[in-house]
């Protein structure tokens, strides 16, 4: 079953991590007022966001105006800032909270989105079958996590196919280790059941 949770993980790399003082700098131009910097600092996490989105909310066609809130919302954020740690964990709790905010609105409806969506996490060096195969992979995995509340969703996500330790997803989601890692057993749990159901719906 975690095999096409696997999935979700490999293709599609997010852009190297950026330099923390590159960052720090951008920050102290735009509370001083430059508009460029912040066009220069979105232009250098966007992708990053987006991709991470794109595996917490699924490849919906939503998660463009998602993107776009998260940034809005770094930008309100800036001047409370206190540089007590990196620029990117404060910009992920952005993207965590939003991810949540755009889950809960849309409890339990269909995440899969558009076939064409699938773009950002099917592999690009494969055969046209196997493309097929990961897309119905990825579709099916996405229909699972549709299934979870949003904060094991998060949890399951960030712990578990990005690879963040569960310390890291707890600074993120702003919840203690030990409920982390309850959210995590239990979305493991949840979907393990989910998943033996639909295939025993199949077989019949």
């Amino acid at each position: 079953m975690m095999m096409i949770f696997a999935l979700m993980a490999q293709p599609a790399a997010a852009p190297p991590r950026a330099d923390s003082r590159e960052d720090d700098r951008l920050v102290d131009a735009i509370i001083a007022g430059d508009e460029r910097a912040f066009s220069d600092l979105y232009q250098r996490h966007v992708d990053r966001v987006y991709a991470r989105l794109t595996r917490l909310i699924g490849p919906v066609p939503e998660r463009e105006d998602v993107t776009q809130q998260v940034f809005v919302d770094v930008y309100r954020a800036l001047p409370s800032f206190r540089r007590e740690s990196r620029f990117s964990t404060f910009l992920y709790r952005i993207v965590a909270r939003a991810a949540y905010d755009h889950l809960a609105s849309r409890r339990r409806r269909r995440t899969a989105g558009d076939i064409d969506d699938f773009d950002l996490l099917v592999g690009h060096d494969v055969s046209p079958a196997e493309r097929a195969r990961q897309r119905d992979d990825l579709e099916r995995a996405f229909s699972l996590l549709a299934q979870l509340t949003p904060k094991k969703r998060i949890a399951f996500v960030l712990h578990v196919i990005e690879g963040l330790s569960q310390r890291e997803v707890a600074r993120l989601v702003g919840a203690s280790e030990p409920t982390v890692k309850q959210r995590v057993l239990h979305a493991r749990r949840e979907l393990a059941a989910l998943e033996r159901r639909s295939q025993q719906r199949e077989v019949v």
